[in-house]
């Protein structure tokens, strides 16, 4: 396996703030977190709206542009310094038609994908801002470390200020029963 994909990879770095795609661009690349930390957003007039951030060890792309070739609605942006092992399209797709271990992993890949922004979907609309900060919190405890509180604030879907506050709800101590 990795004598087929050592010579189709691109190690790419990236600085902090750094733009890795840009809207209205076609992704042209799948890449793997390697190092670091990456939102992608898409944007209504000034107002930015995150739609994942992701770290060491996840995928992210503009998937609606890589797979289907047309324009991206989405930037995809490194939040700190990051090195991003990406594969492009016509590599990707060369290498799922070369074996059929390969195209299993993809479909794999794909489904794991689509599972995780279902249950993220389903948070936006059945949890309440509150228990959604909660469980980011619970669940997220690095990331919520290294992210600036207004991205994870419009990534969770919740106003600056009600994030401020729920995030003061974790300096209170709880009693014990």
């Amino acid at each position: 396996m990795k004598k087929e994909l050592l010579p189709i990879i691109t190690l790419r770095e990236f600085a902090k703030k750094q733009v890795i795609t840009q809207a209205g661009d076609v992704e042209n690349y799948m890449n793997f977190i390697s190092k670091g930390l990456i939102r992608k957003y898409y944007k209504t007039g000034e107002e930015e709206h995150i739609v994942q951030i992701s770290r060491e060890g996840h995928l992210i792309s503009a998937q609606e542009s890589f797979y289907t070739r047309t324009p991206s609605e989405y930037f995809v942006e490194a939040i700190e310094p990051s090195v991003l092992i990406s594969l492009t399209f016509d590599d990707m797709e060369r290498l799922f038609a070369s074996s059929h271990s390969f195209e299993r992993l993809g479909r794999l890949v794909t489904v794991h994908t689509m599972v995780l922004k279902d249950k993220w979907q389903t948070s936006l609309i059945m949890q309440s801002p509150r228990d959604r900060f909660l469980n980011f919190v619970e669940n997220h405890q690095e990331t919520l470390q290294r992210v600036p509180q207004k991205y994870l604030a419009s990534y969770l879907n919740i106003k600056p200020e009600t994030f401020s506050r729920f995030k003061h709800l974790l300096r209170v101590k709880r009693p014990t029963l």
